[in-house]
């Protein structure tokens, strides 16, 4: 392996881990004040793009129809 490949793994990797997932929602869906659905109406600050399977409490009203898939 190229060594600015291994170091592009590496910030990868650290991009990835340095992100917080909120626990309720797979895949990851960011911890903020408020989270959207990409290209909906609402105003953030953060955006999930959907589908976002709702494993826990919908505690930022992704799932409209509450099918438990959100941004759907």
């Amino acid at each position: 392996m190229a060594w600015h490949t291994a170091i592009l793994l590496v910030l990868l990797a650290s991009s990835a881990a340095a992100q917080e997932c909120d626990p309720n929602y797979d895949p990851c869906v960011p911890v903020a004040s408020d989270v959207d659905c990409a290209g909906g109406s609402g105003n953030g600050p953060a955006y999930v793009a959907g589908p976002v399977r709702v494993i826990g409490t919908d505690i930022y009203g992704l799932d409209r129809d509450g099918d438990g898939i959100a941004c759907e």
